[in-house]
């Protein structure tokens, strides 16, 4: 859209600060005007899978786009994290010094600490899916899967699921808003939701009992809940030498790795998870992360913004 297009240089071009959540390319060609500051608040507390300068497909690539990366990382004169951990992890993957990177922990979960919002969300969720309120929720919620995110299908047997767990469990997926529909979610519409792209993950985190995922940044934050998490990474092998991992897979998660859906299924009757591994895992990547992580991180653009204006008048 041309109009949005004139707006956005628009507003790049007047503003003081220019906060990014991922990796955005007109980066590499951007030139801010003297005293801009470029944010990278980035859309995870965690991370499992290798980005950046450490993706794997990133040897394919030729010298020019590994230019353009870097053009897009040097642009980018701080970086929010939740921990030491992540901070680490930044630097490698975007090749930046220790002084880039503000330690204020993570906006996006400060809603964990919130009581107030916590009970208007779960009251909105309840009214919305009254059975989340009547049987424990299992919240199935793999990542993005590329280069064909349209073409998956869910890993799992849902007819043994709903044999084993209908009478107290409920069934939440969350895809990825890239990601096709599986088959065989809508035959079983009294145990299976098929949540909406538009649903916010986090709130629905909120209503999950147990959380089953693979490579996705989700239990990062669901740790600081304490809930019980089963790690279901079907194609590891093969995921890890095309995708990379940071660390070896089960160091990593805070939770029993699963193979098939009867693991799955034996998991949750048995009951077989440590809650001190999910304690000491929110621990280390939520470090930072106490409630008032968007107070701070205000804070800190005020202060920014003060001194600058003392600094150019």
């Amino acid at each position: 859209n041309l109009q949005h297009f004139i707006r956005s240089l628009y507003n790049i071009a007047t503003s003081k600060f220019v906060i990014v959540d991922n990796y955005y390319g007109f980066l590499a060609a951007a030139r801010f005007k003297k005293g801009v500051e470029c944010i990278q608040l980035w859309h995870a507390a965690g991370a499992v899978k290798t980005f950046g300068l450490e993706d794997k497909t990133i040897r394919t690539r030729g010298k020019r786009a590994l230019k353009r990366f870097k053009k897009v990382y040097a642009h980018f004169d701080r970086v929010v994290v939740g921990s030491e951990k992540m901070k680490h992890i930044f630097m490698r993957a975007f090749g930046l010094p220790p002084e880039n990177f503000l330690c204020t922990g993570i906006p996006r979960t400060d809603l964990f600490f919130d009581q107030n919002r916590i009970r208007d969300i779960k009251k909105k969720l309840y009214k919305q899916y009254p059975a989340f309120q009547k049987k424990k929720v299992i919240l199935y919620a793999p990542t993005f899967r590329d280069p064909h995110p349209d073409q998956f299908e869910v890993p799992l047997d849902w007819g043994r699921l709903y044999d084993e767990l209908k009478d107290e469990y409920i069934f939440a997926v969350k895809f990825h808003p890239a990601v096709n529909k599986g088959a065989g979610l809508l035959q079983y519409p009294d145990f299976v939701v098929d949540c909406p792209h538009d649903m916010n993950i986090n709130e629905l985190l909120l209503v999950t009992d147990y959380l089953i995922t693979d490579y996705s940044s989700v239990p990062f934050e669901f740790s600081l809940l304490g809930r019980p998490m089963i790690f279901y990474p079907y194609d590891l092998e093969s995921y890890q030498a095309t995708r990379g991992l940071w660390e070896p897979y089960d160091r990593l998660v805070p939770g029993p790795i699963a193979c098939t859906t009867a693991e799955i299924i034996d998991l949750i009757k048995t009951g077989s998870f440590d809650a001190g591994s999910i304690e000491a895992f929110s621990r280390t990547w939520n470090t930072y992360s106490a409630g008032h992580s968007s107070r701070d991180l205000v804070q800190y653009l005020h202060e920014q913004d003060e001194k600058k204006g003392r600094m150019y008048g």
